[in-house]
C-alpha cells in the first residue's frame, strides 16, 4: 500500500515536499498531542495551498490509503495520524483575516484557537471556541465547539457561516446557509465525515472583558461545594458560565462574567463561599490567559484519554460517583471536569445542526492523564469505569470531540437514530468509499 500511495504522490506533483521515513523531519511531524498515539505514517504531506490539499485526497483515494486529515492533532483517539497511510497536515494553512466591515473573520484549516484568539481579542471581538489555545479550530468546530463564551454566544458551529471544503473526489466547493446547505447543516456537528476544510468564515462577537474568579476547595469538601455550585449556577444570566475540575489534590472552581463589570462581584463571589477552606479570589483576568492557562497540563506527548457525557444538572448520584471515583485516581493528574451550557445554545434548535446537546445544562468529561506508558491499561481503565459511573445521569447524545474511544457506536450514540440516518445518506452520497473515515465515522448508507 505505502509503495502505492508514493507513487500517486509522485504522480501528483505536489508543490510541497512529501516527507517519509528517514526525513530528518520525519519523527517531528508524524508525532501528534495525545502520546498513546503513535504512528508511522507512509508519508507526510503540508500542503501551503488549496490546490496541494486536492492533489494529496485525490492521491490518497487513487491509492486506496488511509487519510488522516490534521489540523490541530488533538484527536483524542489518534484519528489525526495513521500506520501506512498518508497524514495531510495543514498546519501551513493557518492565516486569521478579520473583515471588519462585515464583522467577520476566515480562518484557515490549520489554524489554532490560540492563532484566532490573538488576532480578533485585541481587536475587541471574540468567536466562542475551546479552552486550550494549542487545539485546532477545524476539528473543535466540526464537533460543535464548546468554551467559555459558549453561554453568551452558543456554540463555535452557531457563529460559523461558511466553509471551504475539499471533497472526496478532489474537487472543492464552498458550504453555507444558501449553498450546499445540508452539507452546512452536517460539518456543523459532523465531524470530519465530508471533507477537508480549509477555510472558514465566522459572525464575530463584540468583546469588551471579563472578570473571572477562581478558587480552589480542599477535596474533602466535595460533596458541600458540588451541590451548593448547581444551585447557584441555575440562576445566572447568559452572561455567566462557570466549570468545576475535581481532581486528587482538590476541586477547582472558575466562575467567568461576560457582562457589566459593575455586576460581577454578586454573580462570582459566591462561588468562593461554597465551603471552608478555598484559596483564591476575583480578578480581571485576560482573555487570552483565560484561553491559554490549561496548555501546559494538556501539554503535547503527554497520555490522554477521555470519556464525556451530557447532564441535564448536576445530581446527587452524579456527585457521589465524582467522590468515589477520584479517590482510586490511579495518577495526580487525573481528573473529572464539567463546563455548564445552556444560555444562548439552547436558543438554536436542536435539529438545525447535526451537534446533538442543546438541552443539556453540562458537560462533563472522566479524564485521565499521565505520562508513562506503563501506566496506559489502568488509567484507561479508570477513565471508562468512571464514564460508565457518570453517564447514569446523562442524557441521550454526546460530543463526537472529547471520546477516547472510536468505533461506529460512538457517532451512532452521539446523534441518535434519525440524525446519524441523515447524516449516513449524505456520506453516501459525498464519499461513498469513505474515503474521509479516520473520525468518529459514519458509515455511507443509500
Amino acid at each position: 500500500m505505502s509503495n502505492s500511495l508514493l507513487d500517486a504522490l509522485t504522480a501528483a506533483e505536489l508543490h510541497c515536499p512529501v516527507i517519509t521515513a528517514g526525513d530528518p523531519d520525519y519523527d517531528r511531524y508524524r508525532r501528534v498531542w495525545n502520546g498513546i498515539a503513535d504512528r508511522r505514517p507512509a508519508a507526510i504531506v503540508r500542503p501551503q495551498d488549496i490546490e496541494d490539499v486536492q492533489r494529496a485526497v485525490r492521491a490518497a483515494a487513487a491509492s486506496g490509503a488511509l487519510l488522516a486529515v490534521r489540523g490541530g492533532g488533538h484527536s483524542l483517539p489518534g484519528l489525526s495520524t495513521c500506520n501506512d497511510g498518508l497524514v495531510l497536515d495543514l498546519s501551513l494553512i493557518r492565516s486569521v483575516v478579520i473583515d471588519n466591515t462585515a464583522q467577520t473573520v476566515e480562518v484557515g484549516g490549520g489554524a489554532l484557537l490560540g492563532d484566532l484568539d490573538r488576532v480578533t481579542v485585541p481587536k475587541g471581538y471574540i468567536v466562542p471556541a475551546g479552552v486550550i489555545s494549542h487545539t485546532g479550530v477545524a476539528g473543535l468546530t466540526l464537533g460543535g465547539g464548546m468554551g467559555w463564551a459558549s453561554r453568551k454566544y452558543g456554540l463555535t458551529i452557531d457563529s460559523l457561516l461558511g466553509a471551504e471544503i475539499v471533497l472526496a473526489t478532489g474537487d472543492v466547493t464552498w458550504t453555507s446557509p444558501t449553498w450546499n446547505p445540508e452539507l452546512f447543516w452536517a460539518i456543523r456537528g459532523g465531524g470530519g465525515n465530508f471533507g477537508v476544510i480549509t477555510r472558514f468564515r465566522f459572525q464575530l462577537h463584540p468583546f469588551s472583558g471579563i472578570v473571572a474568579g477562581q478558587w480552589l476547595y480542599p477535596i474533602e469538601r466535595a460533596r458541600q461545594v458540588l451541590s451548593g455550585l448547581h444551585g447557584l449556577a441555575r440562576e445566572q444570566s447568559n452572561d455567566f458560565a462557570v466549570s468545576f475540575t475535581v481532581s486528587p489534590s482538590g476541586i477547582n472552581v472558575t466562575a467567568v462574567w461576560y457582562g457589566d463589570a459593575g455586576l460581577a462581584r454578586a454573580a462570582l463571589s459566591p462561588f468562593g463561599t461554597l465551603a471552608d477552606g478555598a484559596t483564591g479570589g476575583l480578578e480581571n483576568l485576560p482573555y487570552l490567559t483565560l484561553q491559554s492557562r490549561n496548555d501546559a497540563a494538556f501539554a503535547w506527548s503527554r497520555r490522554y484519554y477521555a470519556k464525556g457525557g451530557f447532564w441535564p444538572d448536576i445530581s446527587d448520584g452524579a456527585i457521589e460517583h465524582i467522590v468515589a471515583a477520584i479517590t482510586q485516581a490511579p495518577t495526580p493528574d487525573c481528573e473529572i471536569y464539567a463546563i455548564q451550557l445552556g444560555g444562548a445554545i439552547r436558543d438554536i434548535p436542536d435539529d438545525a445542526t447535526a451537534y446533538t446537546g442543546r438541552s443539556a445544562g453540562y458537560y462533563w468529561l472522566s479524564e485521565p492523564i499521565w505520562d508513562d506508558m506503563a501506566d496506559d491499561d489502568r488509567c484507561i481503565e479508570w477513565g471508562r469505569t468512571t464514564g460508565r459511573l457518570l453517564s447514569d445521569s446523562s442524557i441521550i447524545g454526546n460530543y463526537v470531540n472529547e471520546q477516547g474511544d472510536s468505533g461506529s457506536n460512538i457517532a451512532r450514540d452521539a446523534y441518535g437514530p434519525e440524525k446519524y440516518q441523515r447524516l449516513a445518506r449524505l456520506k453516501a452520497r459525498l464519499d461513498p468509499a469513505n474515503l474521509f473515515r479516520l473520525n468518529q465515522n459514519i458509515e455511507p448508507q443509500e
